[in-house]
């Protein structure tokens, strides 16, 4: 699991909330966390390739949302590796791993790799995190034509610039001024657990406003592409907040406990005795949500492919072949060519009206399939009935 808690176990002298919850039960926590992690990364592997028996069609051009989707994705995946890598470490060699505790010990191994895996699994999880707020940020501008692929380098460069910022930024208050000497202060480890909770909060707050934002401008889009708000574009808005809503859902379930956790441990690390009788139902609640954070953050990538493109279903289809990707749910057509002839007399000038209404038209319509792309529950029937999807 992800949590600032695991590059304070890295420092010798830990504080008491650190100590409570990283010495409970040890293996068994490593092993939840192998458990969880290796089966999301499995599903979510299984969940991302291709199947067999899904119709050929034309390969659409990519768009932003759909990258955005998949690196979120990748993130998701390299994370799990990481921290099925450090858990298993962790169960195979406790020897190793008991030298991190003990100052001036005679190898720096296990120190380097405390904080190299506790830095791999927050620097992809956080990057995941930006990458879930660049989605928000993108269907609202795609809703408002004002994004694209070419924005998608804009987006690299935030998310992992903030997250490798935040992160090396974190770390290096933590430790500072040596390994030895972290947590001998508050001034150490909040900036340390700020940096870590900035972007999980900020995907908290901002995204359900963008997502609604974003809900309001597409059923603006579907009123004003026939002027009526029938039944099928009224179905397919509710299609796309259903879809917003799960996204937001599975990343409430899957680290409202790692913010509980933090909430309870600093509590206890307020106090000046943790282990009085008083603070023992806060004591154990720390220690349940501890737990829970170990099942929860890694099956957050197999829940996410959930949320975005539902049960794509077991039957792989592993022959290497130019086909539709998976995440491209909805295929958009070409309106005429993209070239408008000079206007030499008013027939001419009435046939550029048509063309330029009709390619406005299928911005339109690629905007709305963007933010619907992955419910194919819904496509075909939308596709054979609504009005925005004639002529495709």
């Amino acid at each position: 699991m992800a949590s600032p808690r695991l590059e304070t176990y890295c420092c010798p002298n830990q504080d008491a909330a650190t100590q409570l919850v990283m010495n409970f039960q040890p293996e068994v926590f490593c092993g939840v966390c192998i458990g969880s992690s290796s089966v999301s990364l499995l599903l979510t592997i299984l969940q991302l390739l291709p199947k067999k028996g899904q119709s050929p069609r034309k390969m659409p051009k990519a768009s932003s949302s759909s990258t955005i989707l998949l690196l979120i994705s990748i993130c998701d995946i390299l994370g799990s590796l990481g921290m099925i890598f450090r858990s298993s470490v962790w169960l195979g060699f406790p020897g190793f791993i008991a030298n991190i505790s003990v100052v001036n010990g005679t190898s720096v191994w296990p120190s380097v790799f405390c904080v190299g895996s506790a830095m791999w699994i927050q620097l992809l999880y956080s990057a995941g995190f930006w990458w879930l707020f660049c989605y928000a940020v993108d269907s609202y501008l795609v809703v408002r034509r004002s994004a694209g692929l070419s924005t998608i380098v804009l987006y690299h460069m935030m998310t992992w610039g903030l997250a490798v910022m935040l992160c090396v930024e974190g770390i290096t208050l933590l430790y500072y001024p040596s390994l030895s000497s972290c947590e001998n202060g508050l001034e150490h480890a909040i900036p340390h657990y700020i940096t870590t909770y900035a972007p999980l909060l900020l995907v908290l707050v901002v995204n359900p406003i963008l997502f609604r934002r974003t809900v309001s401008a597409v059923a603006s889009l579907l009123k004003g592409r026939q002027g009526i708000y029938t039944e099928n574009e009224r179905r397919l808005g509710t299609e796309i907040q259903i879809r917003f809503f799960k996204i937001m859902l599975v990343f409430v379930i899957c680290w409202s406990s790692n913010i509980i956790n933090e909430s309870l441990l600093f509590y206890l690390e307020m106090q000046p005795d943790i282990n009085e009788n008083p603070l023992k139902n806060i004591r154990s609640a720390a220690l349940i949500t501890w737990i829970i954070m170990g099942v929860l953050n890694p099956m957050q990538g197999f829940l996410f492919t959930l949320a975005f493109y539902g049960w794509t279903g077991w039957r792989v289809d592993l022959k290497w072949r130019k086909r539709e990707i998976p995440w491209e749910s909805m295929s958009s057509s070409t309106v005429g060519e993209n070239t408008y002839p000079s206007p030499v007399n008013y027939q001419n000038n009435i046939h550029d009206s048509k063309k330029i209404a009709a390619t406005d038209s299928q911005q339109t319509d690629e905007a709305i399939s963007m933010m619907s792309e992955g419910n194919t529950s819904s496509d075909d029937r939308l596709t054979r009935s609504s009005p925005i999807y004639q002529g495709w």
